[in-house]
């Protein structure tokens, strides 16, 4: 598991302050990005190396991903 304590967490500054369906990321990390879902900071976290965060990212500002193309 990974140690998460030191963790400087963001949201977008396009989240708005509704309350609504945001995430926070964490990229002070040695060698991954961490993302959480903003309403439960002490819930599950995802860790990603940098590199597949960075492919995810081009490809959501590249419109590359739509709903539903992602499989769970």
């Amino acid at each position: 598991m990974t140690d998460l304590s030191s963790a400087n967490w963001r949201k977008s500054t396009r989240s708005g302050g509704n309350g609504g369906d945001c995430v926070e990321v964490a990229t002070n990390l040695p060698g991954i990005v961490a993302v959480r879902d903003s309403k439960d900071s002490l819930g599950p976290a995802l860790a990603f190396t940098p590199e597949v965060w960075g492919d995810f990212v081009i490809a959501v500002k590249g419109h590359h991903l739509h709903p539903g193309s992602v499989r769970w």
